[in-house]
């Protein structure tokens, strides 16, 4: 890179970063009232300008296409009306909820005399850098700005028109409420360099979000110096046991794959108990290639319906986001615990069965972030779990896990007080 360049991106982000820290100085005591103003104010905008988004993203769909996007990709970079709206819905949703920062967590007395209160502050600057997906710019922006945090947001080069406009919405609330417009900020470059300053910025910037393939998650946990809330795929498994009832499980294992296949809670494994494997397990085979699924499968799996493709050893564990699904039959719930625990990404896993037995078994011996019973992953979102959005689903077991809404964005601390207090 010419040296000018890079010189010039480093001085843009140091400015950036130093514009942050002054506005997450300010929000984290801004009154509740000014940030639900400025998440209201937001939404209005949204809906306002919501012609200029969708010009915005047919601008992107375009540069989108011709980089050859597939067409999963291409469905996580489409805004509709109806995904505008739910952008907006996203953001009120966000607004009524409480303030999380200053909320007590616990408070305790010492026989020395001390009142002790552990609550909710926020982390400071949260830096985001995401791929593809332009409604993350609102659900960032607005979930940071909630929590008290001021937000530094890196969009993909495929939504850079698309984060542009929503952006703009986001700026126009924060104006209304009266806080700093640098509390949401966003990286005016595609230029890479831009990622590779963030993940140096430890002065400015307190934690790092990656949203996005595997590609930039790794990239991101491999050379950021800031920390670091992530998952690195979304390896999401569905386990068909012999107590399962086969209207609950052929619904909700199609919903699983085919609803959206390109975001992370969609299913990438079907594991079906071998007791049920020439009835109920062939019929959600045949339900998901009739939908237009390639289902990959181990033999057993490929002797129930011909148009079964032979899985390979790289099926196991492989993040597909389209039109695709591994699937193998297993000796009942322990083996399809095993098989998880080693092709497992701990991101969302579902059982199916009526057996509860079964289903407490599943539950407490996998630890993924996300274990459901009977119902879809395409419910490991934060809007679905009443988070109104979420920034992220994380998958380490430091600190936030599962969906990261406006509560995971804050630390906490202790507030003490004494009458004269002295240690002896």
């Amino acid at each position: 890179m010419d040296k000018v360049v890079s010189e010039d991106i480093a001085a843009m982000m140091a400015e950036i970063g130093k514009r942050a820290r002054a506005a997450a100085a300010e929000l984290a005591f801004a009154p509740a009232e000014a940030k639900r103003t400025a998440l209201e104010a937001a939404a209005d905008a949204i809906l306002a300008r919501a012609d200029e988004i969708l010009a915005a993203n047919a601008e992107d769909m375009a540069f989108g296409r011709d980089k050859g996007l597939s067409k999963a990709m291409l469905d996580r970079l489409l805004l509709t009306p109806d995904r505008v709206r739910a952008m907006a819905d996203g953001l009120r949703s966000v607004a009524d909820q409480a303030d999380p920062v200053g909320a007590m967590i616990a408070e305790w007395g010492m026989p020395s005399g001390l009142h002790i209160r552990r609550v909710r502050t926020s982390l400071g600057v949260v830096g985001v850098i995401y791929e593809s997906r332009p409604n993350v710019t609102a659900d960032a922006g607005g979930l940071c700005l909630k929590s008290g945090n001021a937000a530094i947001l890196r969009g993909g080069s495929e939504s850079f028109h698309s984060s542009g406009a929503i952006h703009a919405c986001l700026q126009d609330g924060l104006r209304a409420a009266g806080l700093p417009e640098y509390a949401v900020q966003r990286v005016p470059t595609r230029d890479r360099a831009a990622v590779a300053e963030m993940l140096r910025m430890t002065r400015y910037i307190d934690v790092i979000v990656p949203r996005g393939g595997k590609g930039l998650v790794g990239l991101v946990q491999a050379e950021a110096r800031v920390p670091v809330f992530a998952h690195l795929e979304g390896i999401c498994h569905v386990y068909a046991d012999k107590a399962a009832d086969p209207a609950k499980a052929r619904a909700v294992t199609l919903n699983a794959k085919t609803r959206r296949t390109g975001i992370c809670g969609a299913a990438e494994c079907l594991l079906i108990d071998r007791a049920i494997a020439p009835t109920l397990g062939a019929d959600l085979v045949r339900d998901l290639l009739e939908a237009g699924v390639t289902v990959h499968g181990c033999p057993e799996t490929q002797a129930l319906d011909s148009r079964v493709t032979q899985a390979t050893d790289d099926d196991w564990g492989k993040e597909y986001l389209d039109m695709d699904i591994a699937a193998r039959v297993v000796d009942g719930v322990e083996e399809a615990v095993e098989h998880i625990r080693r092709f497992g990404s701990q991101h969302t896993e579902a059982v199916l069965t009526e057996d509860n037995g079964v289903a407490d078994y599943f539950f407490a011996r996998l630890d993924s972030a996300i274990l459901l019973r009977n119902a879809s992953t395409q419910f490991a979102d934060g809007g679905e779990f009443g988070m109104g959005a979420e920034i992220g689903i994380a998958t380490g077991k430091m600190y936030a896990r599962g969906p990261v809404g406006a509560e995971q964005l804050t630390s906490f601390k202790y507030l003490v007080d004494g009458n004269g207090t002295v240690r002896p």
